[in-house]
């Protein structure tokens, strides 16, 4: 009787901890721009439990819980010096006071004096289209707001689809049959046709020319438009968006085709420059497996292989059979598996080019709404084992340079509906992989939507100049 006691006092001790700290780090995050992780889970946002589980993922990385105690008290030391702008690691902070010891406040002090003191600027973004993408870009830059000088929501571009489109946008902003209801509150004011969402006023503009918004009569200028429509996909179509007053740049959320450069964060984003108007954040597949190859490509060689991709189906199918220009994807997407072409091997090599000619790849649609898994079947030019490819892989996913982009799971029951919402570009599932020789097949989950919305929002920041400076530096 007494343990189970014990279990339960010791629990609630660490739920009351966190309880103490949420408004701590919402602080921080409002008023400073501080942004605060353990190993690369973000703690802003996140309720008590959340920032439990946290720390006990960190057992992965340091071979034990890493102390809520501690923590509580490098995040309240924090607070108290009030720093600038930065992507703050506690647990990497945590571990290094460790090892050096000493005082604590001294210690964050040393650790601050390099940051910048100047705040930065803010860049305004506007998304157009209200899609799947679009509304989970919405919710992302919303939550991501604090203090207003990052990334800033400032407005949407749609067709008007009825006398109450104001509404129905809200709507499905504030509900979502996959992701869930919004995390917040939306107001409207109609009479000015803007949504307000967690006090991010965001403009409703109706237009079905991208060349013809006028964006400084609502104090937009210099933005960054994001048009996730997926309708013009080439240099000469998106140019569009740079005639309409007050767009500085273009980036697309799909596939680029011609000269565009299409990136996938964390492999070729340093290849933006400011003469980048119009760049391409590939598509959710490419993002998915591109940081995947490369670590397998750096560690073993990859000579050559196919990447068959199980994909839930999406907008551009049809419900049930009925006319679509496209083969088989005019047969009823809730009830069939269906074999498609995917441009997603090819278009790793327009991010690694070392990949020119080495990869093929199919899709195959499936009647799910989310949540897509890629096989990548490979050909190496060094043996390896089961062990070792996961042992690797695993290493990346916890402290490696791709931390953001690739994350490791093993679990026997795992299946896709526990992916809704994986934050990161592609999940390998490590029970799956196979490796004979020199052959292996490596299965990655992702979230087609939110995982590669993620992504896109990086590469806004990267398109913006907004690098926050990171601690411990590394």
């Amino acid at each position: 009787m007494s343990n189970t006691q014990d279990h339960l006092t010791t629990w609630n001790q660490k739920v009351a901890l966190a309880e103490e700290l949420v408004p701590v780090i919402g602080r921080l995050h409002r008023d400073n721009d501080v942004v605060l992780s353990v190993h690369g889970r973000t703690l802003v946002g996140k309720s008590p439990i959340d920032i439990i589980r946290a720390h006990k993922h960190s057992r992965h990385i340091d071979e034990q819980e890493l102390s809520l105690a501690a923590t509580s008290e490098i995040i309240n030391t924090l607070a108290k010096l009030q720093p600038a702008a930065a992507a703050i690691d506690v647990a990497q902070l945590q571990n290094k006071f460790a090892a050096a010891g000493g005082e604590l406040e001294a210690f964050l002090q040393g650790e601050l004096a390099g940051l910048s003191a100047a705040a930065p600027a803010g860049t305004d973004v506007v998304l157009y289209g209200f899609g799947r993408i679009g509304r989970l870009l919405a919710r992302i830059l919303i939550d991501h707001t604090g203090s207003g000088n990052g990334l800033n929501l400032r407005a949407i571009v749609v067709r008007q689809g009825a006398a109450n489109d104001l509404e129905k946008r809200a709507n499905l902003l504030r509900r979502d049959s996959v992701h869930g209801p919004f995390n917040g509150s939306i107001e409207l004011d109609r009479d000015n046709n803007v949504i307000i969402a967690n006090g991010v006023r965001i403009q409703v503009i109706y237009s079905n020319d991208p060349a013809t918004v006028d964006y400084t009569a609502y104090g937009i200028d210099n933005a960054i438009v994001v048009d996730n429509t997926g309708r013009w996909r080439d240099e000469a179509g998106l140019s569009q968006h740079l005639q309409s007053k007050g767009v500085a740049r273009v980036l697309l959320t799909a596939p680029g085709k011609g000269a565009l450069k299409n990136v996938v964060y964390g492999i070729n984003h340093a290849t933006i420059t400011a003469d980048d108007k119009i760049v391409s954040a590939a598509s959710c597949t490419t993002n998915a497996i591109t940081p995947v190859l490369k670590v397998l490509n750096d560690e073993f060689g990859v000579a050559h292989g196919h990447v068959e991709t199980v994909h839930s189906y999406t907008n551009d199918q049809n419900l049930i059979d009925n006319f679509h220009k496209g083969d088989r994807r005019g047969r009823g997407a809730a009830l069939n598996m269906v074999i498609t072409e995917t441009g997603a091997a090819s278009a790793v090599a327009k991010a690694l080019p070392e990949f020119a000619g080495k990869l093929t790849g199919n899709a195959i649609r499936v009647p799910t709404p989310n949540v897509s898994l890629a096989i990548l079947n490979l050909q190496l030019e060094k043996e390896t084992t089961v062990e070792e490819l996961n042992d690797l892989l695993r290493n990346v996913s916890l402290t490696g340079e791709l931390q953001a982009q690739i994350d490791y799971v093993e679990s026997p029951e795992i299946v896709s509906s526990d992916f809704v919402g994986a934050s990161r570009a592609g999940v390998v599932d490590g029970l799956a992989t196979k490796a004979t020789g020199k052959t292996a097949v490596v299965y990655v989950w992702y979230d087609n939507e939110y995982g590669y919305s993620r992504q896109v929002v990086r590469v806004i920041a990267e398109m913006a100049g907004i690098k926050p400076e990171r601690l411990p530096a590394k």
